[in-house]
């Protein structure tokens, strides 16, 4: 997967969540529902973070490759 492709799935987990977000804040949603996005949320969340460590780890790579 490409730089860009990884951003744009980065980016595209976070909107995703934040959306997410935005349904739990609903005072009408049923329990049910709310745990169910609530946990599809944090499986975003989760995918994130590994792109954001799989960054991490290519730009410390690159530092000592450079150094």
């Amino acid at each position: 997967m490409s730089d860009i492709e990884n951003k744009i799935n980065f980016e595209d987990k976070i909107v995703d969540a934040k959306d997410l977000l935005d349904k739990l804040l609903d005072p009408n949603i049923t329990l049910s529902n709310s745990v169910t996005i609530y946990k599809d949320g944090i499986k975003k969340l989760t995918q994130a973070q590994k792109l954001l460590d799989e960054a991490k780890l290519d730009f410390e790579e690159l530092n000592i490759k450079k150094d």
